[in-house]
């Protein structure tokens, strides 16, 4: 696993945000969290994992239209745009999580994501176990500022205060961004 080169500087001690998806399309609401979660944690970088492949969704475009207008729309020098699970062959978060720790063991990675992921990440693969790995933060999103109340891994974990040792879900909540990659495929604009 040393052959994977990493998507962005590293160095033991960084703090880097991984926002996984299938970005089809990058839109603005994955900026704003990965912005607000830099901002107001001091995460050092963002990775942006832009996955082969959903399993709880259908085929995306196409992996090179997707990963440049991502690139396009990152837009910020610590924002980062990876096909890092491309490369590492994984197709679950669990197996990401694993082999990136693996591969960086000095890094401490945050796993970031909209309140609209929050309402059914208890149908991602092991959920559990990617709870177990890293903290959770959550940036409130329109349409499920409500999730906080009533997703299976707030009943299970709890909220914490402040970014702490996993299992931890912080929610961040503050400015909100209404862009969707559903709304922007619907408008045929993903």
């Amino acid at each position: 696993m040393s052959w994977i080169r990493p998507p962005g500087p590293v160095a033991d001690g960084l703090t880097i945000g991984l926002l996984g998806g299938s970005f089809d399309p990058a839109h603005g609401g994955h900026l704003h969290v990965s912005l607000t979660a830099m901002r107001r944690l001091g995460l050092n970088y963002v990775w942006w994992l832009v996955s082969p492949g959903n399993p709880l969704k259908g085929a995306p475009a196409p992996m090179a239209k997707r990963l440049a207008a991502a690139r396009k729309m990152a837009r910020h020098p610590r924002v980062i745009v990876s096909d890092i699970e491309q490369q590492l062959g994984t197709r679950y978060t669990i197996d990401t999580i694993a082999a990136l720790r693996r591969r960086f063991p000095g890094i401490r990675f945050v796993w970031l994501m909209g309140s609209d992921n929050l309402e059914q990440f208890h149908h991602w693969r092991n959920w559990q176990g990617i709870a177990r790995q890293l903290p959770i933060v959550v940036v409130q999103r329109p349409g499920s500022v409500l999730a906080k109340n009533h997703a299976a891994p707030v009943r299970r974990y709890g909220l914490s205060r402040a970014l702490g040792r996993p299992p931890s879900i912080l929610v961040l909540d503050g400015a909100r961004n209404r862009e969707s990659a559903t709304r922007l495929r619907s408008l045929g604009l993903g």
